[in-house]
């Protein structure tokens, strides 16, 4: 009899812990872990939710983040259209800026986009002029020559204004930011926003990174829901 109470004593309680594992997480707040812009913007047609970060080399919270949000693109997989805008961030980011738009123009960004990153935070590289860049480029192993057209070219710096706009566009006040769907912001330093005041100053940024991909994941399961009901 006492074993079978044990049994049934257990069977609820692993009933309930999985049931509390199992509960829906809370919601993102708006005005809080995520904004939603004045007007939707323009993101490509089909039913894939198109997400771009916003993001400088210099910055050590993109930096940071860089590898985690890497994983999150690659387990949504179809879901969404990921793309990345480097931000204006001044005369002294121009160059890695242009940096990032020559790596993309050339289709070397999958070689390279880490690369950058560690130069300017493992080797404390500066790359804040035009020959530290192009220095940096040859000797990463890219051709000097070819870089250098590009990096001088029209395309680039057409880039470049686009990204600006962009800006503008989305509001961008800080960096890293995340835009989904052409109508939602989000960033490690506004998803932990939902916690109470102290537990959020009490976050780690590995913690605000985990939040950030929660409100992430929730915005683009809602965008997903939106756009498979506008297509019906």
């Amino acid at each position: 009899m006492k074993l079978l109470r044990r049994l049934l004593c257990t069977t609820v309680l692993l009933g309930l812990t999985s049931a509390a594992f199992a509960a829906p997480a809370t919601a993102p707040r708006e005005g809080e872990q995520y904004q939603v812009l004045p007007q939707k913007l323009d993101t490509p047609a089909g039913k894939q939710v198109e997400v771009i970060e916003f993001f400088s080399y210099a910055c050590p919270h993109c930096n940071a983040f860089e590898p985690v949000l890497e994983n999150w693109v690659k387990k949504q997989g179809g879901n969404i259209v990921f793309r990345r805008v480097h931000v204006d961030a001044g005369q002294r980011g121009l160059a890695q800026q242009r940096l990032y738009y020559t790596l993309e123009s050339l289709g070397m960004l999958g070689q390279y986009h880490g690369k950058a990153f560690a130069a300017m935070h493992q080797q404390r590289l500066r790359l804040a002029d035009d020959e530290q860049v192009l220095a940096w480029a040859a000797q990463a192993g890219i051709d000097r020559a070819r870089f250098e057209d590009a990096y001088r070219s029209f395309g680039v710096q057409a880039k470049v204004r686009r990204a600006g706009a962009m800006m503008n566009e989305y509001k961008v006040d800080h960096w890293p930011l995340v835009a989904i769907d052409g109508r939602f912001i989000t960033s490690p330093s506004m998803a932990s926003q939902g916690q109470s005041h102290d537990h959020a100053h009490g976050h780690n940024e590995s913690e605000q990174q985990a939040s950030t991909l929660q409100v992430m994941d929730a915005l683009v399961a809602r965008s997903k829901v939106d756009k498979n009901a506008d297509q019906k």
